[in-house]
């Protein structure tokens, strides 16, 4: 029998200050006024996160497979998760109690799964990611679930890059492929400065990183164990507290002592067994403000406007996101975010986006 395929989503644990002022992120002000989830709905009424974690649930049916899902994502935002995929069973919706980065989110996936199914191979979706070129993407999902089964590696799938973009990470990758269509990682890198960004788009030895991660249980609990020791030691303890009433008690308590730290540096930057596959279909990652504009609704003068009482004179091409009780009126913007908070307001160049984090460090905001 063919092991279970599983599925996760996940929305990353921010709190509103600490994304606003390090990052930038255009998600924050709008979580923060509805609640946790994207305001951007689209024509059925869902949340675009809904929308690409609810696509993705379509996509993922392989007939050879059997197949689950579950969603991974703060505490305070488990009810905005529940009402926006009310197929999801609520057991399979996992609560993180604090930010800890996506090393303990994996971990905590992982030692469930393997309370439960030890056979199991997993995929985790960030779920702020839009796929346009369905069919091309449940392809490579199928390839890459096919060559975590019969090879011990991990893989990411990496995107080829059109533009010296800073707003993504990128991997750099060996020339011959393990695989079709799958090559051996050499390097990882954070979103780089826009010089390094360009060297590495000119050189065609990068990919942008998805952060779309696939792995069968033995190979990430494996590497778990070998490069987070101490991580996997925490989690290990409640194995036997995993799919009962004491999971969260103990989840709780593991959060409150595990470190901060990601997948990519923890493990996919140390371990050998790291392939990248290539995946050759339209994505978005909703993380910036260029990429979240492009799926908004627009006006006449292709402006995306979030609030109720905006009044615009002679702007084009602005994304507007403002308190819905306040009345605001902006006069001769082109090409400008415009964000405004309780306690903030933000004015920028849509064409100066890749350089926020430059001014916010500037103006001691971020870390």
């Amino acid at each position: 029998m063919a092991s279970t395929v599983y599925i996760f989503g996940q929305m990353a644990v921010k709190s509103y200050d600490d994304y606003f002022t390090q990052y930038g992120s255009p998600f924050l002000p709008i979580l923060q006024k509805f609640q946790g989830t994207l305001l951007a709905a689209t024509k059925n009424g869902r949340t675009l996160e809904g929308e690409a974690f609810g696509n993705w649930t379509v996509l993922m049916q392989f007939p050879s497979k059997e197949m689950a899902y579950g969603f991974v994502t703060s505490e305070e935002y488990v009810s905005i998760v529940e009402k926006q995929l009310p197929n999801l069973p609520k057991e399979n919706i996992l609560a993180e109690p604090s930010k800890k980065n996506t090393a303990p989110c994996i971990a905590y996936i992982s030692f469930k799964l393997a309370q439960k199914d030890p056979q199991a191979t997993f995929v985790v979706a960030p779920s702020d990611h839009l796929i346009l070129e369905q069919e091309n993407f449940q392809k490579i999902v199928e390839q890459s679930l096919d060559f975590v089964s019969n090879i011990k590696a991990l893989a990411t799938l990496g995107i080829m890059p059109t533009n010296p973009n800073t707003g993504y990470g990128y991997i750099q990758y060996e020339g011959l492929e393990v695989s079709k269509g799958v090559y051996k990682v050499k390097t990882f890198t954070e979103k780089p400065n826009a010089e390094m960004a360009e060297i590495f788009v000119d050189s065609g030895e990068f990919f942008w990183n998805s952060g779309i991660f696939i792995a069968s249980l033995s190979s990430i609990l494996d590497a778990l164990n070998k490069h987070l020791y101490s991580l996997s030691t925490i989690f290990e303890k409640g194995i036997k507290l995993f799919n009962t009433n004491n999971e969260l008690h103990f989840i709780k308590k593991t959060y409150s002592e595990c470190q901060s730290i990601s997948i990519d540096y923890g493990i996919m930057e140390k371990a050998k067994n790291v392939s990248v596959v290539l995946a050759d279909f339209d994505w978005s990652d909703l993380g910036t403000w260029g990429s979240l504009t492009s799926h908004l609704p627009k006006d006449e003068q292709k402006n995306s406007i979030i609030g109720k009482n905006v009044y615009t004179f002679d702007c084009s091409n602005c994304l507007i996101n403002v308190p819905t009780d306040k009345t605001v009126m902006l006069d001769g913007l082109q090409d400008y975010i415009v964000v405004d908070t309780s306690d903030k307001l933000m004015v920028l160049k849509l064409s100066n986006e890749q350089e926020l984090k430059a001014y916010l460090k500037k103006m001691g905001l971020s870390a």
